[in-house]
């Protein structure tokens, strides 16, 4: 089993950057492939960004490409998301979560995970 913590999230102006965490316990970690995963309002969970276990293969929305960065720490057991130039558009919860599958790919279906965090608001106001 892998339990994930988010971090990082809060209130923070357009245009403004916030880096997100997220710490994994449990497993091995630097198996899995990871992904970020936000939810507004009424909306569904839409894919963000996603990682290979290695770090050297990512996936990016097109609402965040060019502003957001995925990245991992294996040795930190640790996943970020730098969030640059954000926009009231990002506000949501924002989940970390894994595929418990040694495979050196990035998942970007949200029925493909099969470990999740608690989630952190990110809140961006105009």
């Amino acid at each position: 089993q892998v339990q994930l913590v988010e971090s990082g999230g809060g209130l923070v102006q357009a245009g403004g950057s916030l880096r997100l965490s997220c710490a994994a316990s449990g497993r091995t970690f630097s198996n899995y492939p990871m992904g970020w995963f936000r939810q507004a309002p009424g909306e569904e969970r839409e894919v963000v960004a996603a990682i290979n276990w290695s770090g050297g293969s990512t996936y990016y929305a097109d609402s965040v490409k060019g502003r957001f960065t995925i990245s991992r720490d294996n040795a930190k057991n640790t996943v970020y998301l730098q969030m640059t130039s954000l926009k009231p558009e990002d506000t949501g919860v924002y989940y970390c979560a894994a595929v418990i599958v040694r495979n050196n790919i990035y998942y970007i279906r949200a029925h493909e995970y099969n470990a999740w965090g608690q989630g952190t608001q990110v809140t961006v106001s105009s």
